[in-house]
């Protein structure tokens, strides 16, 4: 993909999105359900889109919260909803919208007082301490659509397990809903929100507080306070937000807001690569402004708007790799929490570095590769069999210090912690711990890629098994492996991957575009990288044709 010119720029004024015009978007346009595009669509992280081509609109949103009570009716969860939504523009009408359904269904909804946004992380660590100590099992929805640009809305369901819901359940809301939106939405409960949100239903309750005295149980705060590094946060006006001056206080850091902004139009960000504006923290082009300040922190880190993914910036390396950053993480984590259990596993998803197999390997530990998607890390995370689990889109979660569960959602203040921890702890930042670690396993050249392919073939590529490729031999060296299911549970990768000595590669498809996505890495140099990424083209190319 090429570089836009406004990459890492501030966002001029023509770039600016219109706010009401997208809110009024959301009530006046209703989707047409014969029009594929604007149906309800689960992917990896519920269902996104715009209210302005009606892909998120007070119909979506009405068809899925009424399918999402169904479904707790069928499974039997009694329990209460915690309910979150990040900044976005289109979030607060969607929550509206959602706790005019859910009370009007008998749900009792749980929301942080004042209507303050919630992080995803906090609703998955309340569903997890609730299910605890309760029968009656309760359950969530994130009101978000993660990182994505400021004109999206979005929807996530996290069933019991605090977690991502799996495909099982999200295919059963996604079917229901759009029978609802096929049928003139005359199946739905709805009251108005005036009436609903007075309702004793509705429980308005500090949801801050618990998840900051908990940091706790799972970090070295007073290693961190301690050491009294100079921390920096840009939160990019997001649901983290409300959350770093209670855990600056709680824990005596020494920790500035570089960026307290609070503004759904997000026209405080930089562009990112391709010329949109993108809350994503991985990002060197969106997180240009926090980059410009590296110098002024001994660490500096920013989440995303719904706060499940981050983005660590350090004196020595500038905005870590999210690939690097894991790997430091998680030889940091297995060499410094002696209570985790011995059996528990490193969860990575297949197209993240395999710098993380050879540390995992290194410290003695068991590698466990899943397809792309969090909700595969959930079942460990869960009963401890997983100490770890993360994906080269910055997003991870891990064990408390006890070895039991903290959250079994991305966790982006967790994970941005815990670089003040290891900082602290070691005395060296985890740029520096990353080059110390490629001294010693090899340097790693990773690149992704896209290429163009038809819906037919799109629908050939995720359904291929590994004894459609022939080839014994890439980029120089002879496969060693081919899989189209992951190593670590057997579940089918949508795709396929294919490995040698020196390198990797994985193609899947697109859910939404006319491409595929080429995943490589080469330890041997970036040319190999990209003789590896060219040859996967062509060979995944006849193999759909």
């Amino acid at each position: 993909m090429s570089q836009h010119p406004l990459a890492g720029k501030p966002v001029p004024a023509h770039l600016i999105p219109n706010i009401p015009g997208l809110v009024s978007s959301y009530y006046i346009r209703h989707p047409r359900p014969d029009i594929a595009e604007q149906r309800v669509s689960f992917g990896t992280s519920g269902h996104r889109g715009s209210s302005s081509d009606r892909r998120f609109n007070e119909n979506h949103i009405l068809a899925i919260v009424q399918a999402i009570c169904e479904y707790r009716d069928i499974q039997g969860f009694k329990g209460p909803l915690f309910l979150g939504m990040d900044t976005h523009a289109l979030s607060e009408p969607a929550w509206i919208t959602t706790i005019e359904v859910l009370v009007a269904n008998q749900v009792t909804v749980c929301v942080q007082e004042g209507g303050r946004p919630t992080p995803t992380p906090a609703i998955s660590k309340a569903i997890i301490e609730y299910n605890r100590t309760h029968e009656d099992q309760a359950d969530g929805i994130l009101i978000t659509p993660s990182h994505n640009p400021p004109e999206d809305g979005g929807l996530k369901y996290n069933p019991p397990h605090g977690g991502p819901a799996d495909s099982d359940a999200t295919n059963w809301i996604q079917d229901r809903a759009n029978v609802m939106l096929e049928t003139d939405m005359d199946e739905i409960n709805r009251m108005s929100f005036d009436r609903a949100f007075r309702d004793d239903l509705v429980i308005k309750m500090d949801l801050v507080t618990p998840y900051v005295k908990g940091l706790s149980e799972v970090l070295d705060m007073e290693a961190i306070s301690n050491s009294g590094l100079k921390l920096g946060v840009d939160p990019l006006g997001g649901a983290s937000l409300d959350y770093w001056a209670p855990i600056a206080e709680t824990y005596n850091l020494n920790l500035t807001n570089v960026n307290p902004a609070l503004d759904p139009s997000f026209q405080f960000m930089h562009i990112d690569a391709d010329g949109k504006i993108r809350m994503d923290c991985s990002s060197p082009y969106a997180m240009a402004g926090l980059i410009a300040m590296k110098d002024d922190f001994d660490i500096a880190f920013g989440c995303d708007p719904d706060a499940d993914r981050h983005g660590i910036v350090t004196r020595s390396s500038g905005l870590l790799n999210p690939n690097h950053y894991l790997a430091v993480a998680i030889e940091y984590l297995f060499t410094h929490r002696p209570q985790w259990p011995a059996h528990a596993k490193v969860g990575k998803t297949l197209v993240s570095s395999s710098m993380i197999d050879r540390v995992v390997a290194g410290i003695g530990r068991e590698m466990a590769e899943v397809p792309v998607g969090f909700k595969w890390f959930v079942p460990g995370l869960s009963n401890g069999s997983f100490g770890f689990g993360g994906e080269e889109s910055a997003g991870a979660s891990f064990l408390r210090k006890d070895g039991s569960s903290w959250s079994t959602d991305k966790d982006g203040l967790l994970l941005s912690l815990l670089a003040a921890e290891i900082t602290a702890v070691t005395g060296k930042d985890p740029g520096v711990r990353y080059q110390e670690l490629a001294e010693k396993y090899g340097r790693p050249h990773y690149g992704r890629s896209n290429a163009e392919a038809s819906a037919e073939a799109r629908k050939k590529l995720s359904s291929l098994s590994a004894a459609d490729f022939k080839a014994d031999s890439l980029a120089g060296e002879m496969v060693t492996g081919t899989f189209t299911e992951a190593p670590g549970n057997g579940a089918a990768i949508g795709g396929l991957k294919v490995v040698t000595e020196n390198g990797w590669f994985a193609a899947r498809p697109s859910g939404t575009e006319d491409i595929y996505k080429i995943y490589a890495e080469s330890f041997k140099s970036e040319a190999h990288l990209k003789q590896i990424q060219s040859e996967a083209q062509a060979l995944v190319s006849d193999v759909i044709a």
